[in-house]
Protein backbone atom coordinates (compact mmCIF):
# COMPACT_ATOMS: atom_id res chain seq x y z
CA UNK A 1 0.00 0.00 0.00
CA UNK A 2 1.54 3.26 -1.27
CA UNK A 3 1.21 6.02 1.32
CA UNK A 4 -0.92 8.84 0.08
CA UNK A 5 1.55 11.80 -0.23
CA UNK A 6 3.77 10.17 -2.02
CA UNK A 7 5.41 13.00 -4.09
CA UNK A 8 8.65 13.95 -6.47
CA UNK A 9 9.48 17.65 -7.08
CA UNK A 10 11.68 17.50 -10.62
CA UNK A 11 13.27 20.54 -11.03
CA UNK A 12 16.74 22.16 -12.19
CA UNK A 13 19.23 24.20 -9.77
CA UNK A 14 19.32 27.11 -12.51
CA UNK A 15 23.06 28.08 -13.55
CA UNK A 16 25.13 27.51 -10.14
CA UNK A 17 24.43 27.61 -6.35
CA UNK A 18 21.57 28.20 -4.04
CA UNK A 19 21.47 32.00 -5.15
CA UNK A 20 20.40 31.18 -8.12
CA UNK A 21 17.92 29.34 -7.97
CA UNK A 22 14.10 30.08 -8.36
CA UNK A 23 12.43 30.83 -4.97
CA UNK A 24 10.01 28.17 -5.87
CA UNK A 25 12.51 25.32 -5.56
CA UNK A 26 14.10 26.25 -2.97
CA UNK A 27 10.82 26.11 -1.06
CA UNK A 28 10.48 22.52 -2.55
CA UNK A 29 14.04 21.60 -1.29
CA UNK A 30 12.98 22.27 2.12
CA UNK A 31 10.08 20.33 2.01
CA UNK A 32 11.57 17.44 0.81
CA UNK A 33 13.27 14.47 2.81
CA UNK A 34 15.10 13.26 0.12
CA UNK A 35 17.23 15.00 -2.54
CA UNK A 36 18.64 12.57 -5.41
CA UNK A 37 20.77 13.49 -8.62
CA UNK A 38 24.18 13.68 -10.50
CA UNK A 39 26.80 13.60 -7.35
CA UNK A 40 28.40 17.10 -9.15
CA UNK A 41 24.95 18.99 -8.79
CA UNK A 42 24.30 17.43 -5.52
CA UNK A 43 27.66 18.78 -4.35
CA UNK A 44 26.72 22.27 -5.10
CA UNK A 45 23.88 22.50 -2.84
CA UNK A 46 24.81 19.63 -0.02
CA UNK A 47 25.55 22.29 2.46
CA UNK A 48 22.61 24.20 2.22
CA UNK A 49 20.33 21.40 3.00
CA UNK A 50 22.40 19.14 5.19
CA UNK A 51 19.49 18.14 7.40
CA UNK A 52 18.33 16.01 4.04
CA UNK A 53 19.07 12.26 2.99
CA UNK A 54 20.98 12.69 -0.48
CA UNK A 55 20.77 10.15 -3.49
CA UNK A 56 23.62 10.61 -5.69
CA UNK A 57 24.76 8.54 -9.23
CA UNK A 58 27.36 9.13 -11.48
CA UNK A 59 27.55 10.26 -15.28
CA UNK A 60 25.09 8.33 -17.81
CA UNK A 61 22.92 6.51 -14.81
CA UNK A 62 20.34 8.83 -15.36
CA UNK A 63 17.64 5.70 -15.10
CA UNK A 64 19.17 4.55 -11.62
CA UNK A 65 18.72 7.95 -9.91
CA UNK A 66 15.12 8.12 -11.28
CA UNK A 67 14.51 4.44 -9.97
CA UNK A 68 15.93 5.54 -6.73
CA UNK A 69 13.69 8.24 -6.55
CA UNK A 70 10.49 6.23 -7.41
CA UNK A 71 11.53 3.99 -4.63
CA UNK A 72 11.77 6.49 -1.82
CA UNK A 73 8.51 8.40 -2.60
CA UNK A 74 6.96 4.78 -2.56
CA UNK A 75 8.44 4.69 0.88
CA UNK A 76 6.05 7.61 1.79
CA UNK A 77 9.05 10.36 1.04
CA UNK A 78 8.60 13.64 -0.44
CA UNK A 79 11.98 13.44 -2.92
CA UNK A 80 13.30 15.95 -4.74
CA UNK A 81 15.05 15.05 -8.45
CA UNK A 82 17.80 17.72 -9.43
CA UNK A 83 19.71 18.76 -12.26
CA UNK A 84 21.15 21.68 -13.67
CA UNK A 85 19.42 24.45 -15.50
CA UNK A 86 15.89 23.49 -15.98
CA UNK A 87 14.22 20.07 -15.76
CA UNK A 88 12.41 20.32 -18.71
CA UNK A 89 15.09 21.77 -20.77
CA UNK A 90 17.47 17.93 -21.17
CA UNK A 91 16.90 17.48 -17.72
CA UNK A 92 15.87 14.77 -15.91
CA UNK A 93 11.59 15.59 -16.32
CA UNK A 94 10.99 13.48 -19.12
CA UNK A 95 13.00 10.60 -18.02
CA UNK A 96 11.11 10.79 -14.16
CA UNK A 97 8.08 10.50 -15.83
CA UNK A 98 8.50 7.51 -17.82
CA UNK A 99 10.21 5.70 -14.85
CA UNK A 100 6.90 6.43 -12.76
CA UNK A 101 4.58 5.49 -15.30
CA UNK A 102 3.17 2.48 -13.69
CA UNK A 103 2.45 4.57 -10.65
CA UNK A 104 -0.22 7.27 -11.05
CA UNK A 105 -0.73 7.57 -7.16
CA UNK A 106 2.88 9.09 -7.15
CA UNK A 107 2.37 13.11 -7.63
CA UNK A 108 5.10 14.15 -9.72
CA UNK A 109 5.77 18.28 -9.59
CA UNK A 110 7.96 20.05 -12.27
CA UNK A 111 9.77 22.63 -10.97
CA UNK A 112 11.00 25.12 -13.60
CA UNK A 113 14.22 26.78 -13.46
CA UNK A 114 17.09 28.51 -15.17
CA UNK A 115 18.16 26.85 -18.60
CA UNK A 116 21.76 27.66 -19.96
CA UNK A 117 20.27 29.24 -23.00
CA UNK A 118 19.28 32.05 -20.78
CA UNK A 119 21.64 32.29 -17.93
CA UNK A 120 24.50 32.52 -21.06
CA UNK A 121 22.66 34.98 -23.32
CA UNK A 122 22.36 37.25 -20.12
CA UNK A 123 26.25 36.96 -19.43
CA UNK A 124 27.06 37.57 -23.40
CA UNK A 125 24.21 40.92 -23.76
CA UNK A 126 20.62 39.84 -25.43
CA UNK A 127 21.98 37.54 -28.36
CA UNK A 128 18.20 35.68 -28.28
CA UNK A 129 15.99 38.47 -28.10
CA UNK A 130 14.36 37.34 -31.69
CA UNK A 131 13.75 33.44 -32.78
CA UNK A 132 16.31 30.73 -31.56
CA UNK A 133 16.70 26.88 -30.91
CA UNK A 134 18.48 24.97 -28.88
CA UNK A 135 20.57 22.05 -30.49
CA UNK A 136 23.05 19.30 -28.22
CA UNK A 137 25.91 18.21 -29.81
CA UNK A 138 26.02 15.02 -27.21
CA UNK A 139 25.08 11.91 -29.48
CA UNK A 140 24.76 9.26 -26.61
CA UNK A 141 20.87 10.07 -27.34
CA UNK A 142 20.73 11.55 -30.41
CA UNK A 143 22.26 9.93 -33.60
CA UNK A 144 24.77 12.54 -35.18
CA UNK A 145 22.99 12.05 -38.35
CA UNK A 146 19.86 13.76 -36.78
CA UNK A 147 22.25 16.79 -34.99
CA UNK A 148 23.62 17.67 -38.47
CA UNK A 149 20.29 17.87 -40.08
CA UNK A 150 19.34 20.39 -37.43
CA UNK A 151 22.29 21.84 -37.54
CA UNK A 152 22.15 22.17 -41.25
CA UNK A 153 18.12 23.39 -41.33
CA UNK A 154 18.55 25.32 -38.04
CA UNK A 155 21.48 27.99 -39.79
CA UNK A 156 19.45 27.34 -43.17
CA UNK A 157 16.71 29.50 -41.49
CA UNK A 158 18.53 32.14 -39.72
CA UNK A 159 17.78 31.24 -36.48
CA UNK A 160 20.73 32.38 -33.32
CA UNK A 161 21.33 28.97 -32.08
CA UNK A 162 22.61 27.87 -28.56
CA UNK A 163 24.56 24.90 -28.57
CA UNK A 164 24.36 22.72 -25.54
CA UNK A 165 27.25 20.11 -24.59
CA UNK A 166 29.60 21.64 -27.27
CA UNK A 167 32.54 18.71 -26.50
CA UNK A 168 34.07 16.22 -24.83
CA UNK A 169 37.13 14.04 -24.28
CA UNK A 170 35.28 11.71 -27.03
CA UNK A 171 33.95 14.24 -28.56
CA UNK A 172 36.83 17.09 -29.09
CA UNK A 173 36.17 17.74 -32.51
CA UNK A 174 32.16 17.91 -32.89
CA UNK A 175 32.22 21.99 -32.61
CA UNK A 176 34.21 21.96 -35.40
CA UNK A 177 31.91 19.81 -36.96
CA UNK A 178 28.93 21.68 -36.22
CA UNK A 179 30.18 24.91 -37.39
CA UNK A 180 31.20 23.67 -40.57
CA UNK A 181 27.75 22.61 -40.88
CA UNK A 182 26.66 25.98 -40.44
CA UNK A 183 28.86 27.88 -42.42
CA UNK A 184 27.44 26.53 -45.28
CA UNK A 185 24.68 28.64 -44.69
CA UNK A 186 25.86 31.40 -42.29
CA UNK A 187 28.93 33.98 -42.61
CA UNK A 188 32.09 33.40 -41.16
CA UNK A 189 31.57 36.73 -39.20
CA UNK A 190 28.46 36.33 -37.60
CA UNK A 191 29.12 36.87 -34.08
CA UNK A 192 29.15 34.24 -31.56
CA UNK A 193 30.03 33.91 -27.61
CA UNK A 194 30.87 31.15 -25.50
CA UNK A 195 30.67 31.51 -21.88
CA UNK A 196 32.29 28.86 -19.59
CA UNK A 197 30.82 27.76 -15.78
CA UNK A 198 28.01 29.84 -15.96
CA UNK A 199 26.90 31.10 -12.77
CA UNK A 200 29.84 29.47 -10.80
CA UNK A 201 33.34 30.24 -9.62
CA UNK A 202 35.52 30.24 -12.86
CA UNK A 203 32.59 32.27 -15.15
CA UNK A 204 34.24 33.78 -18.07
CA UNK A 205 33.18 34.69 -21.70
CA UNK A 206 34.53 35.03 -24.77
CA UNK A 207 32.71 37.34 -27.48
CA UNK A 208 33.80 35.52 -30.92
CA UNK A 209 32.64 34.92 -34.90
CA UNK A 210 31.20 31.54 -36.41
CA UNK A 211 34.62 31.24 -38.35
CA UNK A 212 37.35 31.39 -35.40
CA UNK A 213 34.89 29.78 -33.37
CA UNK A 214 35.53 26.14 -35.11
CA UNK A 215 39.21 26.39 -33.86
CA UNK A 216 38.37 27.55 -30.37
CA UNK A 217 38.71 25.24 -26.95
CA UNK A 218 35.15 23.92 -25.11
CA UNK A 219 34.11 21.82 -22.66
CA UNK A 220 30.88 20.20 -21.27
CA UNK A 221 30.74 23.39 -18.66
CA UNK A 222 30.55 25.39 -22.08
CA UNK A 223 27.43 26.82 -23.46
CA UNK A 224 27.85 28.19 -27.07
CA UNK A 225 25.80 30.82 -28.90
CA UNK A 226 25.92 31.75 -32.68
CA UNK A 227 23.77 34.97 -33.42
CA UNK A 228 21.93 35.12 -36.97
CA UNK A 229 22.27 37.49 -39.46
CA UNK A 230 21.43 40.38 -38.05
CA UNK A 231 23.55 40.06 -34.84
CA UNK A 232 25.38 42.78 -33.80
CA UNK A 233 28.47 43.46 -30.88
CA UNK A 234 27.75 46.65 -29.07
CA UNK A 235 30.41 47.73 -26.62
CA UNK A 236 31.61 44.33 -26.39
CA UNK A 237 28.54 42.33 -26.12
CA UNK A 238 25.82 40.05 -28.17
CA UNK A 239 23.04 41.78 -29.26
CA UNK A 240 20.45 40.29 -32.11
CA UNK A 241 17.89 43.18 -32.76
CA UNK A 242 14.22 42.48 -32.40
CA UNK A 243 13.20 45.12 -35.19
CA UNK A 244 12.31 48.25 -33.05
CA UNK A 245 12.47 51.79 -34.90
CA UNK A 246 14.80 53.62 -32.32
CA UNK A 247 13.91 57.10 -34.56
Amino acid sequence: MVPKMAKIFVFGLGPGGVEQMTTRAIDALNSCDVIAGYHVYVNLIKEDFADKKFLSTGMRKEVDRCKLTLEEALKGQTVAMISSGDAGVYGMAGIMYQVAADHPEVEIEVVPGITAACSGAAVLGAPLISDFCLISLSDLLTPWEKIEKRLYCASQADFCICLYNPSSIKRHDYLQRACDIMLKNQRGDVPAGIVRNIGREGEAYEITTLQELRDMKVDMFSTVIIGNSQTQVINGKLVTPRGYRLA
